[in-house]
Parts: structure tokens; sequence; C-alpha cells
């Protein structure tokens, strides 16, 4: 018979494991089933793997540089159903003042990722899918600027 710290060890090995398979599967649904709702959005991925990719050959790691709306996609369906509701705990190493609230020095701050992704202020039409926003043009991602997680006030 095992000891209960060695069955509680095996329980938490077996929670981690299904959630590192779990979250990334749970993701790419995610982005499925918004592709799926959204129909034009769907074509014109489908039509961008046709061009890229074509119809004889399966997708390769090569192959996702050049999958510009793809990759716009997942970003989109990351931003609207986040694996995770919130960043790593940080840190604050000074006192800091953020929307006029006092973060004394040593305290721990996490960002909620569902409320970043949905935030009106940030975001036009948040809960919209569209990808179109992560792009710069027709062949680049854009970058998400660094400022972002501080317009949440």
């Amino acid at each position: 018979m095992q000891s209960k710290d060695t069955c509680d060890l095996i329980l938490w090995l077996q929670e981690i494991m299904i959630a590192t398979v779990d979250n990334p599967s749970n993701a790419v649904e995610w982005a499925l089933a918004e592709m799926v709702n959204n129909p034009n959005v769907m074509k014109k991925a489908v039509d961008e793997l046709d061009v890229v990719v074509g119809k004889e050959r399966l997708v390769e790691e090569s192959d996702i540089q050049n999958l510009t709306y793809l990759k716009a996609c997942i970003r989109e369906a990351f931003r609207i159903h986040p694996y995770h509701p919130f960043n790593p705990p940080h840190v604050a190493i000074s006192d800091t003042i953020i929307a006029g609230y006092l973060i004394p020095k040593d305290s721990h701050v996490m960002l909620s990722r569902i409320g970043l992704g949905r935030n009106p202020r940030v975001w036009v039409n948040p809960l919209e899918f569209r990808p179109e926003r992560h792009l710069n043009n027709a062949t680049s991602v854009a970058a998400l600027p660094c400022h972002l997680a501080l317009q949440l006030q």
C-alpha cells in the first residue's frame, strides 16, 4: 500500500500532465470554433493554406512562417479565449502608482488575460473574432504594444 504522500504526489503529477495536454488542445479547439462560427475567416485561412502549402501535402514546420493569416487567427483566439486566466505573478520592485492605485513594493501582481483580451478600452468590439486586428499588412503579424497591459485603467 502506498503512503498518503505518494498518492498525493501521483495525483498532483496527473493534474500537471492533464493540464499540459488539455490547455493547448483547448486553445486549438477555441480557434477552430471561432473559425467555424465565422465562415469568411475560415475561407481566408483555408485559401492561405491552399496557396502556401497546396492540397497535395501536409503542413510542415517550415510553412508556419508564411501562414500569416492563420497565425493572426490563433493570436485572436488566444486573445478572446486565453488558455490560462492569469499571467504568472510578478512582484513590484518599488512603490508604483497605476491608474491612481498604489501598488506597494513587494506586492504580488497578477494580470488578468481575460480582462485584458476583452477590454473595450483596449480592443474595438472585443468579443468580435477579427484576426485582421493582428496584421500589419498582408505579409506580417503585428507586434503587440508593450504598453498594452497598462491600458487596463
